[in-house]
C-alpha cells in the first residue's frame, strides 16, 4: 500500500484527493488516445476523401484550372460563376431539363408509390407477395435498368410492337426529344418500390381507432384516405418529396446511360444529352464540362452552384412543410 505524504501544513486527506484526481486525469488522457486511435480511419478518410476535395473544388472554382494541363493556374475570381449565366447556352438547357424532372418526376413518383402502397395494404391475401414484386425493381442496378428500358422502349422494341398490334403508332421514346424525359419518368415509377415500402409501413401504423371514428361519421373510402391517412402519413410524404428533390437535382446515371446508349453512332461528347439535348441535365453537363472538355474550374463552379441551390431549396422546403406535416405528438 502506497502512503501519500502531505506537505507541511496540509491535511493528509487533501493530498490523497489531489493524487486521485491526477490518476483520473492520466486515465482519461489514455482513454482519449484509444478513442482517437479507433476514430483515426474515419477521420483520415473524411479529410482525404471529403474535406480536401470540397476545399479543392472551392479553390478551383475561382481559378482557370484545367485538368491535364501543365500551364500555371491563374486566380480569376468569380469569372467562372459569371460565365455560367452569360456565356453558356447549354447551361440553361440543363437547368430547364433538371427543373422539369424535379417538378414532374418527384411528385409523380411519390404519388405512385403512395397509391401502390394503399392498394397493397387493402389486399387480403398475398400481400407479402405483391409487396415483394413491387419492391424487386428497386433492387435492379441503375445501369442495368436503364439499358433494359432502352431495349424495351426502342422504336422497334417489344412495347411499340404490342402497340402496333392494336393499331397505335408508338412514339420514339428515348430517340424522340418530346418523349425522352417521360421515358425516364416511366423508369422512375417502375423502380419506386423502396418508397412504396416506406409508405406501406406508415399506412399500417395509422391507428385503427381513427378509421373507426371516421366510419361512424359516415366517411367513405376516399374521405378516410383524405382526412385520416394523408395527415397521418404526412411526415413520410415530406421525407419522400425532400429526398426525391435532392436526388433529382443531381440526376445523372439514368440520363447518361440513356443518352449514351440510345444513339451509339455519334461521338462521345455529342452523345451526352441526346436527343437534341433533351436529356442534358445539370449533372451530365457538369460531367461533360469537367471530364470531356477538362474545364475543371468551370465545372467546380457548377458543382458549388448546385450545392447552394440544393441547400436553399431544402431550407425553403423544410420551412414550408410546417403547414402540412402533422406529427403524432401534435407538433409540426
Amino acid at each position: 500500500m502506497t502512503t501519500v505524504l502531505a506537505p507541511v501544513g496540509e491535511a493528509p486527506g487533501t493530498a490523497r484527493t489531489r493524487a486521485a484526481r491526477g490518476g483520473r486525469r492520466r486515465a482519461s488522457g489514455a482513454r482519449w488516445w484509444v478513442v482517437l486511435a479507433f476514430l483515426s480511419p474515419f477521420v483520415i478518410g473524411f479529410c482525404v476523401f471529403v474535406l480536401y476535395p470540397v476545399a479543392a473544388t472551392l479553390y478551383y472554382s475561382l481559378t482557370d484550372f484545367q485538368a491535364g494541363s501543365y500551364r500555371p493556374v491563374q486566380f480569376v475570381g468569380l469569372r467562372n460563376y459569371r460565365a455560367l449565366f452569360t456565356q453558356s447556352d447549354t447551361f440553361w438547357v440543363a437547368v430547364r431539363n433538371t427543373l422539369w424532372m424535379v417538378v414532374v418526376m418527384v411528385p409523380l413518383r411519390t404519388a405512385w408509390a403512395m397509391f401502390t402502397a394503399w392498394v397493397i395494404i387493402r389486399v387480403k391475401r398475398g400481400r407479402a407477395v405483391y409487396r415483394t414484386l413491387f419492391f424487386l425493381p428497386s433492387m435492379v442496378p441503375v445501369v442495368a435498368a436503364a439499358l433494359s428500358f432502352i431495349v424495351l422502349l426502342n422504336p422497334v422494341g417489344p412495347l411499340d410492337r404490342m402497340l402496333g398490334w392494336v393499331g397505335i403508332d408508338g412514339p420514339g421514346w428515348f430517340s424522340d426529344p418530346a418523349w425522352s424525359k417521360p421515358s425516364l419518368v416511366l423508369m422512375a415509377l417502375w423502380a419506386s418500390g423502396h418508397v412504396m415500402v416506406i409508405f406501406s409501413a406508415a399506412m399500417l401504423d395509422v391507428p385503427r381507432e381513427l378509421y373507426e371514428a371516421a366510419e361512424l361519421d359516415g366517411a367513405g373510402t376516399l374521405q378516410k384516405f383524405r382526412s385520416v391517412t394523408l395527415p397521418a402519413i404526412s411526415p413520410v410524404i415530406f421525407f419522400a418529396l425532400l429526398t426525391g428533390m435532392i436526388y433529382t437535382f443531381q440526376y445523372f446515371t439514368e440520363a447518361f446511360v440513356a443518352s449514351s446508349s440510345a444513339n451509339a453512332t455519334s461521338s462521345s461528347n455529342d452523345l451526352i444529352g441526346y436527343p437534341a439535348n433533351s436529356l442534358l441535365f445539370y449533372s451530365t453537363e457538369l460531367y461533360r464540362q469537367g471530364f470531356a472538355y477538362f474545364k475543371t474550374g468551370y465545372a467546380s463552379a457548377m458543382a458549388w452552384l448546385l450545392f447552394l441551390v440544393i441547400f436553399a431549396a431544402t431550407v425553403v422546403f423544410i420551412r414550408a412543410s410546417r403547414r402540412f406535416v402533422h406529427y403524432s405528438g401534435g407538433g409540426r
